[in-house]
Parts: structure tokens; sequence; C-alpha cells
């Protein structure tokens, strides 16, 4: 895990005050530097040492074998993984013929600064070579948010003592050597230097490479140029073969002088564009940010940001670690989406290989409801990404001997990836998350162009696909059988309780949307007789509850399996998905993640407060949270049903688990979905946001460490205020017309907004919480709250 001390607790940075090669790889992911097109982890200049070295293209994926031991009808043969491409992020300095690698020599200062206003990764190191020769380092990379192709790098070089003869070696890299990501030799051989080159070019000050994928067909550029500022006497030179290009910069420097580098870095890659086109395309890129300059890229992405953060923040007083942590988040959840621009957010953005790089329905479920209130053209982009493999999606279902839509539980570019099938193929609730990520944007923006465009295609597909996979039973009630829901403990079950009420609010919408848009709904296909069945179904859809103990089932019949042997079951033995068979997971009263509890966030229209408290209770003492996602989901109902220091430690738990490395895998790339989550635990949690009925509702209570929680939110085009207090809220307007006013509710009253009327209501006191939710032994919240300073 990262030591606590390695990151000081600062509201605006992530500050690593010195070099820890046990968590180097952790480190990398969480200094990664993304736009949502182009990804670049966080290795040091020179290249090594290194955990993992990556350099990422959304999208750009080798395809693979998919292992079985047994094959059956309908597995998916082939899964998608993402390829490390050509790293151009390597600056080696030698110092007198000496390579500056920090295990040789002496590292007397080292710190890294992830600035997440400027959107730049600084560092600074002081170095002295076996020799005894002393200089420093300072460098600052940054992924352009304007640029879409565009990164560059600020390398700086003082002599300390001299003179000192210096070369700086700056490079292209494709096949670089990676540590095994798979124990099939199938797989393996397949990733295994994936990239076969295609041309090579160098320039006097930089050069290009263009390779294509081996299986997939994929091709992609990579270019570099250089400014140099230093001594007169510099030399620079390049050279290349087939998988890297050099760019040498010589020169002597006297104590205290200053050779300074930029790096400009440009990517592309096309699956149909010819070679002479792609070459020309990170050629044109080039000149553009040249044309900027260094100081000109640092401006327009300060600026961005300062968009950014004026539309998102989240001011929090009380929990220093949090107020970082949720600037981390959403900084993150902006750098995987802000230029994905109709390609898919994966679960780690584009910080690692974890996953191989796909998105799944963390996506629209945690991810897109952030984005939805703070970066909407992001959630516009994603969801037209998902329209366009509607089509790969139709050939899923009618493999499966369905109608309408299947789509991929995992995939990166449309086909489902995952060898799993009670996961890859019966959690068909990605439907329904797809088309509630619709309803939530069209919702805030007002965009119904998309609406009409594609979203009422993709309310059609997923409301005929529920009518496909659900059925009548003698009775008239609506079922959903053989399903896996958001917890993957409790596999291909009837009626998950969460899939059904997800599936019925897809219903509606789909059938409301065929009413707005009746022309476009008739060159679907849609008849009135189609459209009221889909209101049937949700009418009559089961709702699983036992009326014996008075709570929600999470599937049918889950109440009535065995309990899991939670006392026998010791701290090691977790996640138990690794530790024990799947057959006796899915057998037992176990959750690896919030399931049911999760709908009564989403679905919270859907239960009554003392049906939230009673099931609340009920499923904290059977979730073992093995998933990141399980956190922030837990903390928003904690949080609704009176228990709001609980809700602060799952806040906590879901805020810090990648700065902390709470489930020890950062190292594969941050959790993008436990990021986003603490966002929704503060606004959805602590906030009380909901928007169930087309209305902005928010229930505000702190827990007693906050003493105050600001954030702000976009509604159709303006930019809604939340400053809550203990005792007091006020909501306030901006960008909005003096006439503009906006209709919420607060603790369930209606209140009206304006630009030039903030109104300032009071927040009711708490009702008594009753019993005191208990998780299972041993697995209470990982991070408690820091005891107070006195």
């Amino acid at each position: 895990m990262i030591r606590e001390r390695a990151y000081p607790v600062e509201p605006w940075h992530v500050r690593e005050i010195r070099l820890d090669m046990d968590v180097l790889a952790q480190s990398e992911s969480v200094f990664a530097l993304s736009n949502g097109h182009v990804g670049l982890r966080g290795n040091l200049d020179e290249g090594e040492p290194h955990g993992l070295p990556g350099t990422y293209l959304n999208s750009f994926y080798e395809l693979r074998p998919l292992p079985y031991a047994e094959a059956g009808f309908g597995f998916p043969e082939s899964g998608q993984t993402i390829v490390n491409v050509t790293n151009g992020k390597l600056i080696r300095l030698l110092v007198d013929d000496e390579p500056l690698d920090v295990r040789y020599g002496e590292l007397l200062s080292h710190e890294r600064v992830l600035d997440m206003r400027a959107g730049t990764l600084h560092r600074e190191l002081h170095w002295r070579s076996p020799a005894g020769r002393e200089v420093k380092v300072r460098s600052t990379r940054l992924v352009s948010f304007t640029q879409r192709a565009a990164a560059a790098i600020n390398y700086e070089v003082e002599a300390v003592d001299g003179p000192l003869r210096l070369i700086v070696q700056s490079e292209l890299v494709a096949n670089e050597s990676l540590p095994a990501q798979s124990r099939d030799p199938r797989v393996a051989a397949v990733l295994e230097s994936p990239l076969l080159a295609e041309e090579e070019l160098t320039t006097d000050d930089g050069g290009l490479l263009i390779h294509r994928t081996k299986v997939s067909g994929l091709r992609v550029a990579a270019a570099m140029e250089h400014e140099v500022q230093g001594p007169e006497h510099a030399t620079i030179e390049s050279e290349g073969y087939e998988d890297w290009v050099r760019t040498t910069i010589g020169c002597v420097l006297k104590p205290g002088e200053t050779l300074r580098v930029v790096k400009y870095l440009t990517y592309g890659w096309s699956s149909r564009r010819s070679l002479p086109a792609l070459r020309d395309q990170v050629g044109a890129a080039l000149a553009a940010a040249r044309l900027d300059g260094w100081e000109g890229l640092c401006r327009e992405q300060r600026a961005y940001l300062d968009e950014f953060w004026d539309a998102a923040d989240v001011l929090v007083e009380g929990d220093p670690e949090v107020q970082q942590a949720v600037r981390f988040g959403l900084y993150h959840v902006l750098q995987a989406g802000a230029r994905a621009e109709r390609r898919p957010i994966s679960a780690k953005g584009l910080t690692g290989p974890g996953y191989d790089g796909h998105a799944f329905w963390d996506t629209e479920m945690f991810v897109l409801p952030v984005l939805t209130y703070t970066q909407p053209n992001a959630v516009r982009d994603a969801l037209h990404w998902r329209h366009a493999t509607l089509e790969q999606a139709r050939e899923r279902a009618r493999t499966l001997n369905l109608e309408a839509a299947a789509f991929p539980w995992r995939t990166i570019e449309g086909p489902e990836s995952s060898g799993y099938w009670p996961a890859g193929t019966a959690a068909f609730h990605i439907a329904a998350d797809i088309a509630d990520a619709l309803r939530r944007y069209v919702l805030v923006t007002g965009d119904t162009q998309l609406e009409r465009e594609i979203g009422l295609e993709l309310l059609v597909e997923t409301a005929r696909l529920w009518r496909s996979l659900g059925h009548h039973d003698r009775n008239g009630v609506f079922h959903i059988d053989g399903v896996t829901g958001p917890d993957e403990y409790t596999a291909v079950k009837n009626d998950n309780i969460y899939t059904n009420l997800m599936a019925q609010r897809n219903l509606l919408a789909a059938a409301d949307a065929v009413n707005r848009y009746r022309d476009e709904a008739l060159h679907l296909g849609v008849t009135d007789e189609e459209a009221a069945s889909w209101r049937d179904a949700a009418a009559d859809m089961h709702i699983p509850y036992d009326d014996d103990i008075g709570v929600h089932q999470q599937v049918e019949g889950f109440t009535r399996l065995q309990e899991w042997d939670f006392l026998h079951t010791p701290a090691e033995k977790y996640p138990l998905l690794l530790h024990y068979p799947y057959f006796d997971l899915y057998r037992k009263q176990v959750i690896k993640q919030a399931d049911l509890v999760l709908a009564m966030h989403w679905r919270g229209d859907a239960f009554t407060p003392d049906e939230k408290t009673r099931n609340f209770l009920y499923y904290e003492r059977r979730t073992v949270r093995d998933s990141s996602l399980s956190a922030c989901t837990q903390a928003v109902l904690a949080a609704e049903v009176g228990h709001p220091e609980l809700a602060h430690t799952y806040l906590r738990e879901a805020a810090l688990m990648d700065l902390h490395d709470l489930n020890e895998n950062t190292r594969d790339g941050v959790h993008m979905a436990s990021l986003a989550g603490a966002w929704i635990a503060l606004v959805a949690g602590f906030g009380g946001l909901r928007d169930h009925d087309g209305t902005l509702s928010f229930s505000p209570r702190l827990s007693s460490r906050l003493s105050r929680l600001e954030f702000s939110l976009q509604w159709r085009g303006r930019r809604l205020r939340v400053d809550v207090r203990p005792h007091q809220t006020t909501y306030s307007l901006r960008h909005a017309d003096p006439d503009d006013v906006v209709e919420l509710r607060h603790h369930g009253e209606k209140i009206q907004v304006s630009r030039d009327q903030p109104v300032t209501v009071p927040v009711p006191p708490a009702d008594p919480t009753g019993p005191m939710p208990e998780q299972p032994p041993g697995r209470s919240p990982l991070l408690r709250l820091p005891e107070a300073q006195s």
C-alpha cells in the first residue's frame, strides 16, 4: 500500500516528497496524465526504473484469443486488449558519460507534483553521480486538453558544479518490454511486441514512427520535435530504426547554466486512414503545438481547467484528506472523458492496463452521472459511442436468441470481450444503465436533439430487449429470469431487483420517448401496441420481497439462502473470489458489492423510507465490498437512512482508494468509478441530490466532522451552487439570465432560485438513526476518521 506520508495533504496538489521504489507502479498510475484520447503513465523521464511503462490511445487495441477449458455456444471467441503504444516520454540524461539513474549515485532530493489546476506533472530532482558530479533536473509534463493529439515536456538541466558535459537523448520507442500480463501462452504471444513497423522518419530535431497491430490491423503514428535553449555550441542530431527514433542534444554547461529542451509529442491512430494520411495528421498536430509553444500550451491548459473547476469544484471543510481526494477524483474523471470524443471511458481511463482497457457498466452508473452534472459534452460523446456499437449489440442479441440489442459487459470497440459468461452474458442490466445515462443527460442538459437523433433508438432497442428477455407468468406478473445484477457473487438468478427496477424505468422512458417522437418511432417500426406492451411490462414488473422479515430480496429467494460463515472467514481470504469457488459464493448470502442498495440509490423512488432503512440494515451485514464500486453507494444510503458517520467512513474509502492503494492494485491504473464515487458520496450522500422524477431534489445533511460542503452542478446551461452548512443550505444560480428560475426541492419542500435571489433554507434536524448498521466481521470500512486535532 502507498504510505500516507508519501503524499502530503494539499487541497490542489498531489505531491510525492520522496521516491519510494516499493510503490513506483502505484505512483505511475496516480501521476498519469490524459485527455481521454492520449494517456501517459507517470513514468520517470529517463524510463528506468519503472513499475509498468505505459502510453495509451483510447480504443487502440489488439485482438487476442479468449481461452476456455470447455467452450460453449455463444461464448466470445476473441477479446480486445489495450496496447502500450509508442513511448514518447523518454528523455535520458548522461552526465559526463554517466547515465542519470536514481538507483545509482546519490539522489539528494526528489519531488513530483500533480497540479490539478495547471493540468501538469512537475518533477524536480537533485542528483550526484557515482563520479561525484551534481545536476538539478526540472521537468514539467502535460497532455493537452485543448489540442487532442498533443503532449509536451519541458525539460531543464542545471549544472551544480562543472563544467559538465551533458548528453540528452530524447526518444520514441515502440514495442517496449512489459511485465507479463497473462499466463496463457496464446495471449502472451499476441501481446508481446504487438506492433509491426511500417515507417520511420528522422529530421534534425525529431522524428516519426508508424506501426500497425498484427491482428486487429490498427495503424498508429507518433511524432516528436524539439526546441533547445542552452549554450551556443550545443549540438542536435537524430537517428532512427524501425522501433525507435532518437534525438541527441549535447552541450557543456558551466556551473549555474541551464539546458532547456521542450519536447512536443503528437499521436494519431486509425483503422481506415492510409499511412500518408496518418503521417500528415501527426505532422499537422506537431505544427499546431509548436505554433502555440510551451507557454501557450500551458496557458490553454490552465484556462480549460479554470472553466472546468468553476463548474465542477467541490469544497469540503472538516476533512482535508477528502478535500484533496475528491478533487483528485474529479481530475482523473475529467482526464478519462474530456476528449474521448465518441470513444469509451474505460474502468481505468488511460492510466494503466487494468481490465485490458475495457469499459464496463461502471461508466454509465458511476462516471457519467458525475460528468453529466460537471462536463456534459463528454457524456454526449460517450452516448454516441454506445450508439455506434448498436449493430454489434444487435448481433450479440441474435447469437443469444434474443431480440433488439444486447450490449457487452466489457468491451473496447463493441464486441463482448468477457470469457466469463455469468457476467459477460448474463449481466443484462447494462442495457438499462445505458438508458438511464441517456435519460439523465437529456434531463440535465435539455438536449432533445441528441435524444431524437440517437437517444430514441437506444431506448427502443433496450426496451425491446427487456420484452424479449422477460416474460409474464400465468398470474400476469412480469419476470426477468437468469440474469446477473451488479453483485457478481449472486449470479444467474431470477428477478434481480436492481435489474428489474432499472428495466422498469427503461421501459417507461422508451414509451414516453415514442410519444414525443412519433415519426421517428414509426421509422424504427414501433407500433402503439408495442409501446403499450412496454408499459404493461413495467407495471407488472416483479419486485421480490420477503414478507416474513420485511425486506426486499436482492434476487428472488435470496433471503432463504444459506448464510455465509463470516466468523470463520479469515481476513487473508478476502477478496473471496480469489479463495473460494464461485459455486460456493453463488448459493449463499454473501454480497461482493452494493446491488439492492445500489437500486435504492438510483431507483429510490421505488422504496419507502422505512423500507430503505430495513433493507440497508439487512444487506449491510452481508456485503463484503470485494469491489471498489461498493463503498460510495453504501455511503449514499448510509447518509440517507440516518447514519452520517458511517457514510463518512465509506466516503473516505471510496475517495482514498488510489491515493492509499487500499485494494493493492492501483499499479494497474486508478479506479475511475471509485474516484467518481467520491463525488457521488458527497453530492448524492451528504448533499442528498436525486433526479428521479425530472426535478432536482436535495436533502442535505452533514456528518459531525464536516462543517461545510459546497458544490456546483450544471443544469440546462446554468450553474447551480449548493452551499451546505450544519444548520442551513444556500442555493444560488450563476450563468443565467436575470429572469431565469430553477425550481427544486429541499427536503421535500419546493423552492425557486434565480440569479439575483439566492435562497437560504434551514436543514431540518435528523430523525433518530435507529440501530447502528453492522458489517460482516472484519469488513468494516477501511479508513476511519482521523482523530480530531486539538
